[in-house]
């Protein structure tokens, strides 16, 4: 059975999500979101690392999958969701994790059933699909939405990534 951490990347609030996956079966862990604040934006790069790098010393995922860059209208913001992701795979890197990326749509698709779901969407199927008591947070949904989405991709395409490429075992 395989541990798998999914990163939902952002410069104020990282989600993450903690799931088993074996087989058929998955298993809810852990989810909940990094939040760095209005620090300076290095400090905020250093405080998702050192959360994400708790969180994977705390149940030692093997896998870990990430949403892929969209495009954005506002580049400042698009350049600080890219730091903010660079940061979370260096980690990932640094704890030797395999690595998928995902498109939003395909994490919409494998949780809501289709590529256009809204945030509220997600949560609801995430919370339905896990048992939770309560819906998680928009980010920790998102995060569980992508760890959901590459236990299926996993399942169905043996080993190959979503875009077709093979996974990367980081080191």
């Amino acid at each position: 059975m395989a541990i798998i951490l999914g990163v939902d990347p952002g410069s104020r609030v990282t989600g993450y999500g903690v799931i088993r996956s074996g087989g058929r079966k998955l298993e809810y862990i852990d989810s909940g979101c990094v939040r760095v604040g209005s620090y300076s934006m290095a400090e905020r790069l250093q405080r998702i690392y050192a959360g994400l790098a708790e969180i994977i010393d705390t149940y030692r995922p093997t896998e870990m999958a990430i949403e892929q860059v969209f495009l954005s209208r506002n580049v400042d913001s698009a350049l600080k969701l890219g730091q903010a992701r660079g940061v979370a795979i260096v980690c990932g890197a640094n704890a030797g994790l395999a690595l998928s990326e995902y498109t939003a749509r395909q994490v919409k698709q494998a949780a809501v059933g289709k590529g256009g779901a809204d945030k509220h969407q997600v949560q609801h199927m995430v919370q339905v699909l896990f048992s939770l008591s309560a819906p998680p947070a928009e980010d920790a949904a998102d995060a569980l939405a992508i760890a959901l989405c590459h236990a299926h991709m996993g399942q169905g395409l043996a080993g190959v990534g979503a875009t077709g490429t093979r996974r990367r075992r980081m080191r």
